[in-house]
């Protein structure tokens, strides 16, 4: 596989950033591996498994490089769907296959429903898709508790919260509202002031609270395949992931490790990105 080369893309309120790792020889579509907000340096051991494909990366509005402009609104997930229009027509323009996690998978499944010819194969990993949630009323009010905190005291606050949420197993109880202490998770607690994290102040309502358009979805001539963690059984992504596949008609596929399993070291904790990388292959060769 080629070094990435890192590209820019003026869309309506925002440059985004974005890297190609091309192989001029493959017959194989584009794969376009996205997350939201996590940005293109997550995908990075991931990429490295797929050196007979043109691999692209990038970085969603907001996040790392892809600076919004003065002029953004909200980043919705119809918003981040026009971007990867934008970013598919900007490579050419050829059916991609795609392979989206947590909210990048949200922000695909908004694609996919509203430019069904754009995608040959979507492999949507862990959406926290709330509105489909058997506990939806409940899981959103969780959500929106994580939003106010971090409204009041800031991104060490609302932080934690997330990270308990994004952990806690099964339903959500009516009366949920877990706040660690920051430094549980060696995060300060002063509040700096700034309300325009990246999750925490631009994704996290419009992502959670986003129900896809199953009709269009299940129209389309995309192949759309839902993927879980066999060990994220009973947080909310997984449980998305479940429920989006429910509602399509299909069986959410297990893919080896957690929520970032596909990772190696690029935040920390790796997953199992080579057994990971090697089911994703095998997903995608299904349609071949």
């Amino acid at each position: 596989m080629t070094e990435p080369k890192t590209y820019t893309l003026d869309v309506p309120g925002a440059v985004l950033h974005y890297d190609v790792r091309e192989n001029a020889d493959t017959t194989e579509p584009v794969l376009l591996l996205i997350g939201s907000p996590m940005d293109a340096r997550g995908f990075t051991t991931l990429a490295g498994f797929f050196p007979d494909r043109t691999v692209v990366t990038y970085d969603p509005r907001g996040a790392q490089r892809s600076v919004r402009t003065a002029d953004a609104g909200e980043s919705t997930p119809d918003v981040h769907a026009d971007d990867l229009h934008r970013l598919i027509a900007e490579l050419g323009g050829e059916p991609v296959d795609i392979f989206a996690s947590s909210g990048g998978a949200v922000n695909a499944l908004a694609l996919v429903a509203t430019h069904p010819t754009d995608v040959r194969t979507l492999v949507a990993h862990e959406p926290p898709a709330g509105q489909v949630l058997p506990d939806r009323e409940r899981a959103l009010a969780a959500i929106r508790f994580i939003s106010d905190l971090y409204q009041a005291k800031g991104s060490g606050a609302g932080m934690a919260a997330f990270i308990a949420a994004v952990g806690h197993q099964g339903e959500f109880p009516a009366d949920y509202a877990v706040a660690p202490d920051p430094a549980q998770f060696g995060m300060p607690a002063e509040d700096d002031g700034s309300r325009d994290d990246v999750l925490l102040g631009q994704n996290l309502i419009s992502c959670t609270h986003y129900e896809p358009d199953f009709d269009a979805l299940r129209a389309a001539p995309t192949r759309t395949v839902l993927a879980v963690g066999e060990e994220s059984a009973g947080t909310m992504a997984y449980r998305g992931g479940v429920a989006v596949a429910e509602r399509l008609g299909t069986e959410a596929v297990v893919f080896p490790s957690n929520h970032g399993g596909f990772m190696g070291g690029e935040f920390g904790m790796p997953g199992k990105p080579e057994e990971f990388a090697a089911k994703l292959r095998e997903v995608l060769a299904e349609n071949a």
